[in-house]
């Protein structure tokens, strides 16, 4: 067990899987550039060679396209989109080809990809640069979709993406690349799927995903000073939900509040809303608050980009709301 930041765990799961499998292979734009993905890939060319850790043109489509047909062909690719926003030029081999060969070929086809859009929020990057669309690839069915939020989680759930035989997109934000955290020095996998409970409370349970976990982490010491007991989940999946861990603390507590980095309308916010008053509404004593994005694009301004992105204080908000 080593102390290491987020982007070091990534890079040190990346390290791994190349050297256990040589199936494995990394493509995408600026994967040599620290610029593009942090230290996250720092020098795994130079270590690996520029065969495996592919430098492509900017074509998020060919370059999606390319790793589909790799992946139906035996490889594990890791296709790496450092703006989550330009992905959008590859959804069709997303949602049309990959999510869906192993159900068109009746379970005798796999496609086992990861796909590995960067969130890039803040840093005046504005409306084009800085969207969090995890809650669209959600509604796909054939595609996991897991969002880790510790350096732990961002090592184990990167390598059982690999190792899992369908597509699964791996989502991480760079707010939580310098963060530290214990992390095993061997190679291990986390199970897709399931959550954590980050922190036990009995007044409020606050249901957090990627970054807004550690803000809820913050909320809840906040709170704590105010003697308000906050009960902090850490979804870590968001296909499949972990419904057993969420229903499970809103019975105790009664109370739900659902923080989430994406916008508020149609997000991952409102699913997990929905699902927690259609299975668990017996157990509410106030009404789900969400705390959300703003229906409005990433401004491009520090003072406008303040009012926009939610912390801390935007949780502790909607606690002390539903507990009034």
């Amino acid at each position: 067990m080593h102390r290491i930041s987020y982007a070091g765990a990534i890079r040190e799961a990346f390290v791994q899987l190349l050297a256990r499998d040589p199936r494995v292979f990394v493509i995408g734009q600026g994967v040599w550039s620290p610029w593009y993905v942090g230290k996250s890939m720092e020098d795994l060319d130079k270590q690996f060679g520029k065969d495996r850790v592919i430098d492509t043109p900017v074509s998020e489509n060919g370059t999606t396209g390319v790793a589909i047909g790799a992946a139906i062909a035996g490889m594990r690719p890791i296709v790496v989109h450092p703006r989550m926003d330009f992905m959008l030029l590859a959804v069709d081999q997303i949602v049309n080809e990959a999510a869906n060969w192993h159900y068109m070929c009746g379970g005798q086809v796999n496609v086992p990809i990861v796909i590995r859009p960067i969130i890039n929020r803040g840093g005046e990057q504005a409306a084009q640069h800085s969207q969090a669309l995890h809650a669209w690839f959600m509604h796909v069915p054939g595609i996991k979709v897991v969002m880790p939020s510790t350096p732990y989680d961002a090592k184990g759930l990167l390598c059982a993406a690999v190792e899992d035989e369908n597509p699964v997109m791996y989502i991480d934000d760079r707010w939580l690349y310098e963060e530290i955290g214990d992390v095993p020095e061997e190679l291990y996998s986390i199970p897709i799927g399931k959550g954590v409970l980050r922190r036990e409370g009995k007044d409020v349970t606050v249901v957090a995903i990627s970054y807004m976990a550690y803000e809820a982490m913050r909320a809840a010491e906040l709170l704590e000073e105010s003697g308000i007991s906050t009960e902090v989940v850490d979804l870590r999946s968001l296909k499949p939900l972990d419904t057993e861990i969420m229903f499970q603390s809103v019975s105790k507590t009664g109370r739900l509040v659902v923080a989430d980095g994406g916008w508020k309308t149609c997000g991952a916010a409102a699913e997990i809303a929905a699902l927690v008053a259609e299975k668990a509404f017996v157990h509410l004593k106030a009404p789900i608050e969400r705390v959300a994005l703003p229906d409005c694009p990433a401004p491009m301004s520090v003072p406008l980009e303040e009012a926009y992105y939610r912390r801390a204080k935007h949780i502790v908000a909607a606690v002390e709301k539903v507990l009034s």
